[in-house]
């Protein structure tokens, strides 16, 4: 009569610590999920935002939680996302940078805290921060881009070029690399040089204002597509459309639409898709044990006209 309660008493002692044992590996195994952050500099910009996404998904794809942090292009917001990403245990950062000097701070405190950070598409001034830094072949396209230029132009002419934000790398590869071959040629004149941020805005208000002083430009050189389409649109305002050609950089889809409405003579196409991609597998590797990586990782760019639009798709696409 005592036996059979004893053993049910015992019998349901087990089986719920079997239950609460089942539970526990569960909810543990749920939490060894590592987490990836995806922090870029602005979302305020369509290949940024396909930047993001695409590295965001081939993380999930690998197995990671992955977040992404808009910087909005300010230096501040970005070290607030580092500082808490790091506190929130993060274990790797697929990082788009700011600026090139500023961020390299960033960086270095996640390296201290024991989080590896990949840069995509923009570098920054150190080489034993950042585990790698995928980027685009910035210079070499823009020296094909600038051969394109002289050409067009038949090797005369006066031109504006719109730079990038200041702070960028990106912006200084691509001038130097359309510098080194337009400079060899003294009848094309660079009559103005401003920073438009990399903004479709900025870069209409710009060239307006350019326009007013310099009314009879043949060319504008634009450091990114969003840059090109602003610069497009300042000529369309001020009836000057179909007289100067507009030369962007990036490969993005309202640009390539552009060229082949002959709106927008060239672009230089770089595919955010690769690199995204190529960041989070090598993150993937890193976390996974390896540790002999390339300060550098360059990706191939390639020139975009009217005569071969039609070979490409926007930004690159690796689908």
């Amino acid at each position: 009569m005592t036996i059979l309660p004893k053993l049910n008493k015992t019998f349901l002692i087990i089986l719920l610590l079997a239950i609460f044992t089942t539970l526990g590996c569960k909810n543990k195994k749920q939490n060894t999920t590592k987490k990836v952050a995806v922090v870029v500099s602005t979302l305020n910009n369509p290949w940024f935002v396909v930047l993001g996404e695409s590295a965001a998904q081939r993380a999930r794809e690998l197995g990671y939680e992955a977040t992404i942090f808009d910087s909005q292009n300010n230096t501040s917001k970005e070290a607030e996302h580092f500082e808490n990403l790091i506190a929130a245990g993060y274990n790797a950062i697929l990082f788009n940078p700011t600026d090139s000097e500023g961020s390299v701070s960033n960086i270095k405190r996640a390296k201290q805290a024991g989080v590896p950070t990949f840069c995509m598409d923009r570098e920054v001034n150190s080489l034993d921060g950042p585990i790698s830094q995928i980027i685009s072949d910035s210079f070499s396209g823009c020296v094909e881009l600038g051969e394109y230029f002289v050409r067009q132009l038949n090797k005369k002419g006066k031109y504006v070029e719109l730079l990038g934000l200041v702070g960028d790398n990106n912006t200084w590869n691509r001038s130097k690399g359309f510098h080194s071959v337009v400079d060899h040629f003294p009848e094309l004149k660079m009559v103005a040089q401003q920073s438009a941020d990399f903004d479709r805005s900025k870069a209409m208000e710009v060239l307006e204002s350019v326009l007013q002083s310099n009314p009879d430009i043949d060319a504008v050189f634009c450091g990114n597509d969003a840059m090109a389409m602003g610069a497009y649109q300042a000529l369309v305002a001020t009836g000057k459309a179909n007289n100067v050609m507009v030369f962007g950089f990036d490969g993005a889809d309202d640009v390539m639409n552009a060229i082949a409405d002959k709106k927008i003579k060239a672009t230089v196409m770089q595919s955010p898709k690769a690199m995204a991609q190529t960041a989070a597998e090598l993150a993937d590797e890193y976390l996974k044990g390896k540790r002999n990586f390339s300060a550098k990782t360059p990706l191939a760019v390639q020139l975009v006209t009217r005569e071969n639009i039609y070979q490409f798709e926007d930004f690159g696409s690796t689908n």
